[in-house]
């Protein structure tokens, strides 16, 4: 099975720019977009009539965040809620039951940047998703996260660490709970095939970041451990561009 993940930053202008049709037209099994800012009725027709399901996470406000999975492999129940009050409004994640008692999540994680009442969301939205795949585990099922973490995870994931300790995306409190969740039962799948510096997935548009790779590793592909070694590879794809954000596909054998 193949899946992308990618935070597109407006679905209808990353569709305009051409970028899409190859990705459909490929062996991907399911795509999971981040940031899509649009409701199911307002995404052009052509992304409606591909051979994928499509299914789309829409928040209470217009233009703003969403997440969409398109999927065309086999799959049972999909859901769109973390199931506590006040953190489903923003339309940040979809989880699809795969065959297999898997679980696939796409979620579009909050930014904590904007001031203190935003990181505390974020914080709270983290510690609800850990205990939802602490449950999905105690329960007998195997987990795939993909999405937009909105933080770096260590010292390696950006380019200018010491600058970046006091801002929200390099947060101590924010690291720590990515260790929190590794630690639970899952494993980052991007550093089990590659261990190198300068590997990223954001860059700031208004710096012109990308052209000098000065950026951030922003958006995962985690496994529960008993997934681990059936995962084949694990790229980001910093040559395709669209967004602020670059792709990251995941192969495996489930």
């Amino acid at each position: 099975m193949k899946i992308l993940v990618w935070n597109v930053n407006g679905i209808r202008a990353i569709h305009k720019k051409g970028v899409l049709e190859p990705l459909f037209k490929s062996a991907y099994d399911i795509l999971c977009f981040q940031e899509v800012k649009a409701s199911y009725g307002s995404f052009p027709a052509e992304l409606k009539e591909t051979d994928y399901a499509l299914y789309v996470a829409e928040p209470e406000k217009k233009g703003y965040s969403g997440v969409c999975s398109f999927v065309r492999c086999p799959h049972k129940a999909v859901h769109y809620a973390l199931g506590k009050d006040g953190l489903d409004k923003e339309g940040r994640l979809i989880s699809v039951e795969l065959n297999g008692g898997i679980i696939l999540y796409n979620i579009y994680f909050p930014n904590g940047s904007r001031d203190g009442e935003r990181l505390k969301f974020k914080m709270d939205y983290y510690e609800t998703f850990l205990k939802k795949c602490r449950a999905d585990l105690r329960n007998g099922r195997s987990v795939i996260v993909c999405g937009d973490l909105n933080t770096a995870h260590k010292k390696i994931d950006l380019s200018h660490p010491k600058e970046n300790e006091n801002v929200s995306g390099f947060l101590k409190i924010e690291r720590e709970w990515i260790d929190r969740f590794i630690d639970a039962g899952f494993s980052d799948v991007f550093r089990l095939f590659d261990d190198r510096p300068e590997q990223y997935t954001w860059w700031d548009y208004k710096t012109r970041a990308r052209e000098r790779n000065i950026g951030w590793r922003l958006d995962y592909f985690f496994v529960s451990n008993d997934l681990k070694d059936k995962v084949i590879s694990c790229r980001i794809l910093s040559e395709i561009l669209g967004s602020d954000h670059c792709p990251v596909t995941m192969e495996i054998n489930i």
